[in-house]
């Protein structure tokens, strides 16, 4: 049978989601201790990848297994996984496919402007005047199927570089700044790349035109602002509906 997860993770410690040969996963230390609960290996499938040090507020995997899953299985899971993972549900997934059924996946980045202790391991501080209002005009340009290979970090496997942005823009909350960002797809470093680029626009560190021009002609962005790992989180996964896939 097939089994989904539900969860939420502080990346802070681990390489990311994806096992690694020269770090500790997400992946690997959900695939462990599942083994140890049903005392069989156990291998997950996730919907997709996160880097070294990105959260995630909601992330799906699913695992198969023959074995009956007990029915404390979630208390006893998030009791090996200790304080960095949490295991919000689990439910039966039949066919379910947890990286190919999702549709639409959802990035947030937090920015703050003032030294604050208590973000500094969830959110980047950049406190140089920002100028929203552009950033929002040139995120604009973002939406829409486009090749976003200007954003892709070197060295990446994956067959091409196209993207469906749905969502792009950024707002204030509290004086944070919360740059969000749906798409169908997102490439390796691509959030990252995006926000930072966006940043050197509403600092006057590169023109609208120059941005756009970098943008359409897929030239990679020369990255004066770079943003680290611990101020993004997946934020929420979306799924095809039951009538979608008849």
């Amino acid at each position: 049978m097939r089994f989904a997860l539900e969860l939420a993770y502080d990346g802070t410690t681990f390489c990311g989601w994806q096992n690694q040969p020269n770090g500790i996963s997400v992946q690997q230390t959900i695939e462990e201790s599942l083994s140890t609960i049903l005392r069989n290996k156990i291998e997950i499938v996730g919907c997709g990848r996160t880097d070294t040090g990105v959260h995630a507020q909601q992330y799906f995997a699913h695992f198969d297994t023959d074995i009956a899953l007990p029915e404390n299985i979630l208390y006893n899971l998030n009791a090996l996984l200790g304080k960095s993972i949490a295991i919000k549900k689990n439910a039966v997934a039949d066919e379910w496919h947890a990286r190919f059924d999702a549709n639409k996946r959802t990035y947030q980045y937090f920015i703050h402007q003032q030294k604050n202790p208590f973000q500094e391991n969830y959110s980047f501080l950049f406190s140089n005047e920002i100028n929203i209002e552009l950033m929002n005009d040139v995120a604009k340009y973002l939406i829409g199927t486009h090749d976003f290979s200007s954003f892709e970090k070197k060295g990446s496997d994956n067959k091409n570089s196209i993207c469906t942005v749905f969502e792009s823009n950024f707002s204030v909350h509290n004086n944070n700044i919360v740059f969000r960002i749906s798409a169908n797809r997102f490439l390796r470093n691509m959030v990252r790349a995006i926000t930072g680029s966006l940043l050197m626009v509403g600092t006057n560190k590169i023109s609208k035109d120059a941005w756009i021009d970098i943008f359409q002609q897929q030239i990679t962005m020369p990255l004066k602002v770079v943003v680290p790992a611990k101020g993004l989180f997946l934020w929420e996964v979306q799924y095809h509906t039951t009538e979608e896939n008849k």
